[in-house]
C-alpha cells in the first residue's frame, strides 16, 4: 500500500501483503506514523491514515506533511494495524518499518519500499513510502460531479458507484489523492461536493493529467472497475462557466465489443477556486 509523506515535502504510504488478523475477511488496516524528536528515544504519535476495508493491500489517500531538515537524522516507524478493535491491542499489530526521512527524499524517484518486521515467524510484507516536495501553490478546490447511464455491475441491484482521483506523477505513474463517497444502487449518482487543495490534485502543475477511475463498491472490499478518464486542473477550470461532460471508458470492453461506445458518463457540475491565505500573509495585507 501506499503511505504518502508531504515535506515541505509529502509522504504518501501503500502497505502491501499485510498480515490477514481477521477470521472471516480481510484486515481493515491503517498507518499510525511515529516521529523520533531530536535528540530523545522517546517515539511521538505524528498522525493515522484512514481505515480502509477488507484489504491486505491498502492505498491510503490521507498524506502527512512534514518540514525536512537536512541538517538533522528525522527518524520515522509506520505502524500498520488491523482497526476491528476500538482500542489497538496486540491481536491488531501488523507489523512495522524503522525509516529515516532524507532515505526516502534520497531515494530514487522519492520512492523506497521497506519490509515491515515486529511478528515473530510471520512474514509481513512491505510498505511502500513516496515522498514529494510540495508546491508553494495554496489554492483550494471545491467541486461537484455526478454521474449518468453507468454499467450496471450488481446481479440483485444496479451499481453502487464511487470516483477515485489520481495525480500523475513525473516519472508516469499515478498516485491516489481523493476518494468521493459511495453512492447507493444507482446508475446516475450525484456525489456530495468536496475539497482539496490544487497541490494534492496537481502539485500546481496545471496541465499535470488527473486520472478519475469510477468503481462500483463491494462490501468484500473486491470493487468493480467501471471505467475511467483523465483530465488535468486547467481542463476542469474552464468548467466554472459551463458543464463539462466525460465518457467513462473501459478499455477491456472497448477491445472486446465492436459496438461499444463508453460504459457511462461523468459530468462536471461545478468548480471553484479559493485561495488559502497564511498568517503572514494576513501580517503583510496589514
Amino acid at each position: 500500500g501506499w503511505v504518502a509523506l508531504r515535506v515541505a515535502h509529502t509522504w504518501l504510504c501503500s502497505p502491501r501483503n499485510l498480515l490477514d488478523m481477521d477470521t472471516f475477511s480481510k484486515s481493515d488496516p491503517v498507518v499510525v506514523l511515529f516521529v523520533q524528536g531530536s535528540g530523545s528515544s522517546e517515539w511521538k504519535e505524528f498522525g493515522r491514515t484512514e481505515v480502509i476495508d477488507n484489504t491486505l493491500n491498502p492505498d491510503f489517500v490521507r498524506k502527512f506533511v512534514l518540514d525536512y531538515y537536512f541538517e538533522e537524522k528525522q527518524n520515522l516507524r509506520f505502524d500498520p494495524m488491523g482497526s476491528h478493535n476500538a482500542v489497538f491491542g496486540a491481536q491488531d499489530f501488523l507489523g512495522q518499518a524503522f525509516v529515516a526521512l532524507g532515505e526516502v527524499i534520497g531515494s530514487q524517484r522519492g520512492r523506497l519500499e521497506r519490509p515491515l518486521t515486529g511478528v515473530p515467524g510471520k512474514r509481513c510484507g512491505t510498505i511502500l513510502l513516496l515522498a514529494e516536495e510540495l508546491s508553494n501553490c495554496r489554492d483550494i478546490v471545491t467541486m461537484q460531479l455526478c454521474a449518468n447511464k453507468l454499467d450496471k455491475k450488481d446481479f440483485f441491484g444496479k451499481s453502487d458507484p464511487f470516483l477515485v482521483f489520481y495525480r500523475s506523477n513525473e516519472d508516469g505513474t499515478f498516485t491516489i489523492c481523493h476518494k468521493t463517497e459511495v453512492v447507493k444502487n444507482t446508475l446516475n449518482p450525484v456525489w456530495q461536493p468536496f475539497t482539496i487543495p490544487v497541490r494534492a490534485l496537481c502539485n500546481g502543475d496545471y496541465d499535470r493529467t488527473v486520472k478519475i477511475d469510477v468503481y462500483d463498491w463491494d462490501r468484500d472490499g473486491s470493487h468493480d472497475f467501471i471505467g475511467e478518464f483523465a483530465t488535468s486542473y486547467r481542463e476542469l477550470s474552464r468548467a466554472q462557466s459551463q458543464f463539462t461532460v466525460y465518457e467513462v471508458l473501459n478499455p477491456r470492453k472497448k477491445c472486446k465489443k465492436k459496438k461499444y461506445v463508453n460504459s457511462g458518463t461523468v459530468t462536471l457540475l461545478s468548480f471553484s477556486v479559493e485561495s488559502e491565505f497564511t498568517f503572514v500573509d494576513y501580517i503583510r495585507g496589514g
